[in-house]
């Protein structure tokens, strides 16, 4: 039974999953691949670097960087998160991203992305270890309206989350049944539909279809968490959350708001990280 790790996305409620998932590193626990969604994959692919600590450092000291994450960025570039800066100087020259341990890791790592066209789900497996993988994240965090479309391998992708939140039942299908998953919402979170849905609309005119991918995922969003509550109550999959709302935005420029975040996922990791080995380990 192969052993996965299913990374749900939320921007900076990420690092949540960081703070768990650098307790997990500290204690050796290996999967045999995990699949990351957005923020889920942009700070998940430093598991098969085996960084711990990488994902809370350069946040912090970029928090005020405003070619890592700002309007201004979003007015100058059309990315609200720099592509230049966050994808090609700041892992090759200001915190460097280990692509040498990425490739040489067995443990895969798969990136949920959305076909700008046509909404579905595009699944895709980091295999090169090289600055194309990179491309790959970034299309999975590319935020609609507030990104490019990324081009690559002959799509335009879109930020996966707006077609697949948590990607369980794909991890299920590719032979990965018995799963980590690290959410960025709480057991009692409901999703709502879309505000502001006529401007959005607008906004989206080029993609209609991914409009009306986001008109109805609160209800697709729901079905996922009812389906993982299920696998979690039958013993299938081991669930980690956060103990209340994370009430952080998409956008967060104070460092101290940033270590709040990431220290709620490493008390969870460690509350919860002997029960998860127990769990891996049957």
């Amino acid at each position: 039974m192969r052993k996965g790790l299913i990374l749900e996305g939320g921007a900076m409620r990420g690092l949540f999953s960081a703070g768990v998932m650098d307790v997990m590193m500290e204690n050796g626990i290996d999967f045999d691949g995990a699949i990351g969604v957005s923020a889920g994959a942009a700070f998940g692919c430093n598991y098969k670097s085996k960084q711990i600590g990488r994902t809370i450092r350069y946040n912090i000291r970029f928090a005020d960087e405003w070619r890592y994450c700002s309007w201004r960025s979003w007015l100058l570039t059309g990315d609200l998160y720099g592509a230049d800066f966050c994808y090609k100087e700041l892992p090759a020259h200001l915190d460097v991203f280990d692509f040498q341990t990425f490739r040489k890791n067995p443990m895969e790592f798969y990136v949920v992305c959305t076909d700008a066209h046509t909404a579905k789900p595009v699944y895709h497996k980091l295999v090169k270890g090289t600055e194309q993988d990179l491309d790959w994240i970034r299309a999975s965090a590319s935020m609609p309206v507030v990104s490019h479309p990324v081009h690559i391998d002959g799509y335009d992708l879109l930020d996966g989350g707006i077609s697949d939140s948590v990607p369980a039942h794909y991890f299920e299908s590719i032979g990965y049944r018995k799963n980590v998953i690290i959410l960025t919402q709480p057991a009692a979170y409901v999703k709502e539909p879309q505000d502001h849905q006529k401007l959005l609309k607008h906004a989206l005119h080029n993609y209609p279809e991914v409009f009306k991918k986001l008109e109805h995922r609160h209800v697709a969003y729901n079905q996922t968490m009812a389906y993982i509550r299920q696998l979690e109550q039958t013993g299938q999959a081991f669930v980690v959350r956060p103990p209340r709302p994370l009430q952080i935005g998409s956008i967060e420029h104070d460092p101290e708001e940033m270590k709040r975040v990431y220290k709620i996922g490493k008390a969870e990791g460690k509350r919860q990280v002997e029960k998860m080995k127990q769990f891996l380990s049957e």
